[in-house]
């Protein structure tokens, strides 16, 4: 499994069965991502709620791959009404597709997309525990620090962890550092910063705070391999 970072929170996994992952593949007006939406390819793509720099790229990427969104089931209903395959989840249920399986769990955040000028609501906001090839990932979407994060560490051997660390949307570094000692994943990656001023963090700093060594910062287009 090789997990690549591509800015903010869009997460590619590539899978041995040759299978292709996205997470959150927000491109257009992404300043720091290495993608071109056109020659993206993907088979799934799981996002964790509605907002723009989340939802980002989902439409033209599936429809050009033939490739199914999964999210929220307002995001899913979204994405049908717009002419994309879509798998609708809420926040507990799980699903066993043909790569894996995928958990939507607990986020603090709110989820809504500017629709006509106006925002509509998208439903709750996640985070997803995505399973395959034996290993766990865990991508906390945009979130707070909430203590629950102790109870998905007890639950699940996380192998990788995605956490925020921009604060002002989100939980800033501090309370990423605690969400990590929560969750015990054994490497913790940080996303979801310095794409825009307002969140604008030293993920080196972040890192080097987290326990046992397990932090890593993966520059955009960098990645590690399970």
């Amino acid at each position: 499994m090789k997990l690549i970072y591509h800015g903010h929170s869009c997460i590619e996994i590539q899978l041995a069965s040759g299978q292709t992952i996205f997470f959150d593949p927000f491109i257009t007006g992404n300043p720091l991502t290495d993608l071109i939406t056109e020659e993206v390819k993907a088979n799934w793509l799981l996002i964790t709620h509605g907002h723009a720099d989340h939802v980002g790229d989902m439409l033209p990427i599936a429809k050009q791959n033939d490739a199914t969104i999964v999210s929220m089931v307002e995001v899913a209903n979204y994405a049908q009404r717009k002419g994309a395959k879509s798998h609708g989840m809420n926040v507990g249920g799980s699903h066993t597709f043909d790569f894996g399986k995928v958990k939507f769990v607990r986020a603090d955040h709110s989820s809504s997309l500017e629709i006509d000028g106006v925002d509509q609501y998208m439903g709750l906001a996640s985070g997803i525990i995505f399973q395959a090839e034996g290993k766990t990932i865990y991508h906390a979407g945009d979130t707070a620090l909430f203590s629950e994060m102790k109870t998905i560490g007890e639950q699940f051997s996380i192998d990788v962890a995605f956490l925020p660390i921009g604060d002002n949307f989100t939980m800033g570094p501090e309370d990423a550092v605690y969400a990590a000692r929560l969750l015990q994943a054994k490497k913790v990656i940080p996303i979801h910063y310095n794409t825009f001023p307002l969140i604008k963090q030293d993920p080196n700093a972040f890192v080097k705070n987290l326990p046992n060594d397990s932090g890593i910062v993966l520059a955009v287009g960098e990645s590690i391999e399970l």
